[in-house]
């Protein structure tokens, strides 16, 4: 192949990302090979990709539904995930290349029953300036605790929130997960 046959890759813009990202199969197949330490055959995608979908153990699926998946992984979805750069598939191994940790940021998680972190330090900033107000006021008493104690409370207790919010990212990326998203 010549140089000028050969195809620059550029980034895909937000919209084209998101277009990528919307279909729950090409998640799956990012899923399990962000799992996988080596290239993925797709015939073993395929199975992995099916039995998320059907719920099932890849031992209780049926030809039909492995064949399914396969045809649509084959025809479509890993055409446009190496079209867009994130994997490379050369007709019968899959991998995720370097390129593909730009989706990180697409796929944060927000645990169910849990509040958007933006809301929980607009929260914590609200009662720290209420808890700091009432130190410049007078209205905290500062006899137990001074007034740096107060301002150091505050601060440790962003702290401590910001440290849990980066170990929770961690373990909610799209491939660190026990199921796909």
């Amino acid at each position: 192949m010549s140089i000028s046959d050969q195809k620059k890759y550029t980034q895909p813009e937000k919209d084209e990302l998101y277009d990528l990202l919307s279909n729950h199969r090409r998640r799956y197949v990012i899923h399990f090979c962000k799992q996988a330490d080596e290239p993925l055959t797709l015939s073993d995608l395929a199975e992995r990709v099916a039995a998320r979908e059907q719920d099932k153990s890849v031992a209780e699926l049926t030809s039909a539904e492995r064949k399914r998946v396969y045809t649509s992984l084959q025809q479509t979805h890993l055409d446009r995930l190496a079209d867009a750069g994130m994997i490379e598939f050369d007709g019968d191994e899959v991998e995720l290349t370097e390129n593909a940790t730009e989706l990180d940021v697409y796929l944060d998680v927000v645990p169910e029953g849990s509040i958007p972190w933006g809301v929980y330090y607009l929260g914590l900033s609200f009662l720290s300036a209420v808890v700091l107000g009432g130190v410049w006021i007078g209205f905290v008493p500062t006899e137990t605790v001074p007034e740096l104690g107060w301002a150091a409370i505050v601060l440790a207790a962003f702290l401590v929130s910001s440290v849990a919010q980066v170990v929770q990212n961690r373990q909610y990326r799209l491939g660190d997960l026990d199921e796909p998203l």
